[in-house]
């Protein structure tokens, strides 16, 4: 999990987060926003790669305004910004700006480490975000998300929980949310066993990629696998309806950088480019289409149907056709 300093404050006026593991540099770009928009509801946020973050451009974000707004501006990938650029963002060290926070997501490695290095003499706020190699680092992520989530798991369950997921950050913390979300009580390793025990390749979000990308033999082949080796069909339905609110989402919204759509929408930006590609050959129809199917899935593999699995199939394959609305070549 990310590491920061007992005296922690989001607001400082650097905040450095390291390291190569992407869920927790998003959660720390999260906490940052979280905690200026809590000072300021009005607070601006500029989320900006290394391309964009141009010579003079960081003082124009942080030259002072007449309404003395706060503003976050957030540098992805700070390691690979240009020589000029750098020399800005150092000069910018000595002089920060009251009202604005500055974020930069840094890799860590020999590339960039002046600029690493500056920020830490200069007294930057950091979170390590490291990638969680180790077994021992990712139950260590489990117990606290299980913690944060102000839920009881044994210890058990948490490291079954691991062994059947493996080693993705994002998909163990949807685990534990599902997790904490459908069970009652403390979640053991039986609890774990029902849901994951045996998980393959296939998994209930491959399923779900297949289906909104029009695929259905793919998806109902990776539905069976799925159901064969132990996902729980409550864990597809979870899936298949997430893959389509994407959709729905995103066909909505106002077109713009992956970075805007994602504080808009409340996704991270990989998984807005991954929707992006998902979507043609939707429309506003398919997309009432498919959620009413999803719905009816969820309810049949609830109590509500005979045979859970033929309602899944009939998910898969309204939702595969569905997604081909518009005539999209796959």
């Amino acid at each position: 999990m990310a590491r920061k300093p007992a005296n922690d404050n989001p607001l400082a006026p650097v905040t450095l987060a390291v390291g190569q593991e992407d869920l927790l540099l998003d959660r720390a770009v999260q906490e940052v926003v979280a905690a200026a928009r809590a000072a300021d509801s009005d607070t601006d946020v500029r989320d900006l790669t290394p391309d964009q973050l141009q010579p003079g451009t960081l003082a124009e974000l942080t030259s002072p305004s007449l309404f003395a707004e706060r503003k976050v501006v957030v540098v992805r990938n700070a390691q690979d910004l240009s020589a000029d650029t750098i020399k800005d963002v150092k000069a910018y060290f000595g002089a920060p700006v009251e009202e604005i926070t500055l974020v930069l997501l840094h890799a860590g490695g020999a590339k960039g480490k002046g600029l690493l290095d500056a920020a830490r003499k200069a007294g930057a706020r950091e979170v390590a975000c490291p990638k969680m190699t180790k077994p021992a680092d990712r139950l260590a992520f489990v117990r606290a998300e299980f913690r944060t989530s102000g839920r009881s798991a044994t210890a058990e369950a948490c490291q079954a929980l691991v062994d059947a997921i493996g080693s993705d950050l994002r998909e163990l913390a949807s685990a534990v949310t599902q997790l904490a979300a459908d069970v009652e009580g403390t979640i053991d390793e039986a609890v774990v066993g029902r849901y994951y025990t045996g998980r393959a390749e296939a998994s209930s979000f491959t399923v779900a990629d297949r289906a909104v990308e029009g695929r259905a033999a793919e998806a109902l082949e990776a539905l069976r696998w799925s159901l064969a080796t132990g996902v729980a069909p409550v864990m597809i339905t979870s899936a298949l309806a997430q893959g389509v609110r994407a959709i729905g989402k995103l066909s909505s919204a106002r077109g713009g950088r992956p970075a805007d759509l994602a504080r808009e929408l409340g996704m991270p930006p990989w998984k807005i480019d991954r929707v992006r590609q998902q979507m043609r050959g939707w429309t506003p129809d398919g997309v009432a289409v498919a959620l009413q199917a999803v719905a009816e899935a969820d309810a049949g593999v609830k109590g509500g149907g005979d045979d859970p699995e033929y309602a899944l199939e009939k998910a898969v394959v309204v939702i595969a056709r569905a997604a081909r609305a518009r005539g999209a070549v796959r």
